[in-house]
């Protein structure tokens, strides 16, 4: 099992789902790429979350819906 991709804790934003050593709720993420916004644009608004905590979340979306598919 690799790093933590996303973290979740009462003590954080009230228990809202964020990226993992951030304070960056996913929804954000998620909000930005609903409104056309690019992944790089999301990554200079928060340079706290980085570009490989997006893949990965990114793809374990994709791993989850493929597997819910098969």
């Amino acid at each position: 099992m690799g790093k933590r991709i996303v973290s979740q804790s009462p003590d954080v934003l009230g228990g809202t789902p964020v990226f993992a050593g951030t304070r960056i709720p996913i929804q954000t993420l998620i909000d930005y790429l609903e409104g056309g916004e690019s992944i790089d644009e999301f990554l200079k608004g928060f340079p706290t979350v980085t570009r490989e905590q997006v893949i990965a979340f990114l793809e374990e979306g994709k791993t989850r819906v493929v597997a819910f598919d098969a």
